[in-house]
């Protein structure tokens, strides 16, 4: 398999992974009925799907250098992104705590981002 063609999807995947989970916590946030729409549902989940198999498929390439500090930063902190974001969609119990929770899961993903682009756990910091 072509790394660059993978890479590519992978980042493709992750750009519409948070654009969607930020229009998702917007509708949460507002209380918006959209949210309950079907494709609104199983989109994330095929998006998602798409942009883990191109981590692992990443992992795989890189063989050994997989286990390298940066990657399990990212595993760790994509770990975090997805619980903050449960409370963000629909585990908040007010819309104020689901917004505070959406602030913090963007934040997450940005720094996810810092870490791929700087290949180093401390992401934008380095």
């Amino acid at each position: 398999m072509n790394y660059l063609l993978i890479k590519h999807l992978h980042v493709t995947a992750a750009g519409l992974s948070i654009l969607f989970f930020i229009i998702r916590a917007y509708w949460s946030v507002t209380e918006n009925a959209l949210l309950q729409k079907k494709f609104v549902k199983i989109a994330p989940h095929v998006i998602d799907t798409v942009l883990l198999v191109a981590a692992i498929l990443l992992s795989m390439m890189l063989g050994a250098a997989a286990a390298q500090p940066w990657v399990l930063t990212k595993i760790l902190l994509l770990l975090v992104y997805i619980g903050v974001g449960t409370i963000a969609i629909k585990r908040g119990r007010t819309p104020r705590s689901r917004a505070i929770a959406a602030i913090i899961a963007v934040l997450v993903f940005f720094y996810i981002v810092g870490v791929a682009l700087h290949r180093h756990p401390a992401s934008w910091f380095f």
